[in-house]
């Protein structure tokens, strides 16, 4: 699995991984971000577009083996990387928001840190 992102208004920084995958990616509508809490906060997640007319779109998390931290799940979107909001801001999806934040992608070590949209 490759994930390319190129700069943009999402994300700053320009990014070229590979990884080993080790089962289907499946769309996620939720991951807890250990960004700004070392106890993690749940934040609706989405992916990010440069392309067409609606820059929102699924985020997906997909199963891989990690070199440096053994096993995990990748979180990935669309061309801009991914987008993230606390569940606690009830609003629109918006690069102008403060209580927003893209990302290229995410690495997370467990499953139970993601929220599956079909959770079969």
């Amino acid at each position: 699995m490759i994930i390319e992102v190129e700069s943009n208004a999402n994300v700053e920084a320009s990014i070229f991984l590979r990884f080993k995958e080790l089962g289907p990616a499946k769309p996620i509508t939720h991951l807890k971000s250990y960004e700004r809490s070392s106890r993690g906060e749940w934040c609706a997640v989405v992916g990010w577009s440069e392309e067409g007319d609606d820059p929102v779109g699924e985020a997906w998390a997909q199963p891989i083996e990690d070199s440096g931290s053994g096993f995990g799940y990748v979180v990935f979107g669309g061309t801009g990387g991914i987008r993230l909001r606390p569940v606690s801001v009830e609003e629109a999806w918006n690069l102008e928001s403060p209580h927003q934040w893209g990302e290229a992608y995410l690495s997370l070590a467990s499953k139970d840190d993601l929220r599956f949209k079909d959770p079969s």
